[in-house]
This record gives structure tokens, sequence and C-alpha cells, in this order.
């Protein structure tokens, strides 16, 4: 068996813990699908024709550069926070969009039940 010198170990040692303190200290990419999903849902049910739903529309968007460059600066905690508030944006506009287009079926209904009544009298 080879005899290792104090010192290699040593070194050894000290490489092993400097690169676990690395690996352990590396940040993880910012998780943005959640927020971009939710801004693509929105968008694809028409939260830009509708004025409060494209309101939030572009709250979440801007939440989400906003968050972006927070995680380019390091600021984690709150790069989370405006993808959370982005994320929340989103889903509204969505909520927003398809209430303006279940309402707009309503009151064509409403007004086709008035047709008919019209038209049997």
């Amino acid at each position: 068996m080879r005899h290792i010198s104090k010192t290699a170990l040593m070194v050894f040692a000290m490489a092993a813990a400097t690169t676990a303190i690395v690996v352990g200290c590396a940040t993880p990419p910012l998780r943005t699908e959640a927020s971009t999903s939710g801004i693509r849902a929105a968008e694809e049910v028409g939260a830009a024709k509708v004025p409060q739903a494209s309101y939030h529309l572009q709250l979440a968007k801007e939440e989400l550069e906003n968050a972006k460059s927070l995680a380019a600066k390091d600021q984690k905690e709150m790069a989370v926070s405006m993808l959370s508030r982005a994320e929340a944006d989103a889903e509204l506009a969505v909520a927003l969009s398809r209430e303006d287009a279940e309402r707009a079926e309503a009151v064509a209904a409403v007004d086709r039940v008035r047709q008919l009544r019209q038209e049997n009298k």
C-alpha cells in the first residue's frame, strides 16, 4: 500500500471542501415557467382586449421582467416574490377575460330570449 503524505491528504480535503462549498452556494436558476405560462394563457384568452384584464396582463409582464432583473442582481427572495406577483396578475387577467366573455354570452342569450318572445306574440 502506498504511503500518502499528510500534505497531499490535506490538499485533497481542502479541494473537496472548497468544491462542496462552491456547489452549495451556487444559486439555482430562477423558475419563471409558471409566470410565463400564465402570461401566455392570458394572451390566448384575449386579455389584451378587456381593459381590466389588459392592465393585469401588463403588470404581470412588467413583474416578470423585474424578477429577472432582481435575479441578475442576486436578490433571489425579491425575485421569487415578484414572480409570485406576476403569476397572480396573469391568473387574474385570465379570470377577468373569461368573465367578460361569459358576460357577453349571457347578454347575447338574454337578447335572443327577448327576440324569441317578441316573435311569439
